[in-house]
């Protein structure tokens, strides 16, 4: 496996259940990104996607919205150097117009960290949706067709790809999703068109490392033929 994405979902839900805040099941739901780090590394697998802020996830309040961008900027920038250390570059996907400016800073200074490191390849989908990506990509296509540097017919699906935000790397080989819900609710809609699926029951705070590495395990024993 190449590239393992993420929708980690429930936060909210598992902090429901415990009695607590939805802060603190975000604050755990953060947590539990090291262990996917980990589970990645041992698995030599290179690229980890993580659906970390979706476009439609400016509709819920200001105040939970303030908390997600600070936790995700302390919490990288704490991080830091222990990302550092284990060879993990950073990488903020998404559209970077909506990033409020104390997640651009941050997103600017973890980016130019760690653009050296090769081990892992960690990339946040931050201001995200794969119907935008989408729209940006025609419009590209679309700007070159009227300046005379691509004609229509020669746009092909490579073409395409290579206007998506996701453009220099691979596919998702295999995405997991948590929280019980089975959709994809605007994630990578364009590359996960022959990825395999895992839907978990478990909310995205009940996670464990030996969990995300038995689904590696599992996936590498599927045989994928690629419609033929």
């Amino acid at each position: 496996m190449q590239h393992l994405a993420i929708i980690p979902d429930g936060n909210r839900r598992w902090a429901k259940q415990n009695k607590l805040e939805s802060f603190f099941g975000h604050q755990r739901g953060m947590e539990v990104v090291r262990y996917a780090i980990q589970a990645c590394i041992k698995n030599s697998v290179k690229y980890l996607s993580f659906y970390t802020f979706s476009t439609e996830n400016f509709r819920r309040s200001d105040i939970e919205k303030n908390y997600l961008f600070n936790l995700l900027v302390d919490g990288f920038t704490k991080n830091l150097p222990e990302l550092i250390s284990n060879g993990v570059r950073v990488c903020f996907i998404g559209d970077r117009a909506l990033f409020p400016e104390k997640v651009r800073v941050a997103a600017d200074h973890i980016e130019d960290q760690t653009k050296h490191l090769d081990k892992l390849q960690l990339n946040l989908l931050f201001c995200y949706g794969a119907t935008a990506e989408i729209t940006h990509a025609v419009k590209a296509l679309a700007h070159k067709v009227k300046m005379g540097l691509l004609q229509p017919e020669e746009i092909d699906e490579t073409k395409v790809h290579d206007e998506l935000w996701t453009a220099a790397m691979p596919d998702p080989d295999l995405i997991i999703r948590t929280g019980g819900v089975v959709r994809l609710s605007n994630f990578m809609l364009y590359q996960s068109a022959y990825a395999e699926f895992s839907f978990l029951d478990c909310f995205w705070p009940e996670v464990t490392e030996d969990l995300l590495e038995r689904s590696i395990q599992k996936f590498d024993a599927v045989k994928r033929n690629f419609g033929q």
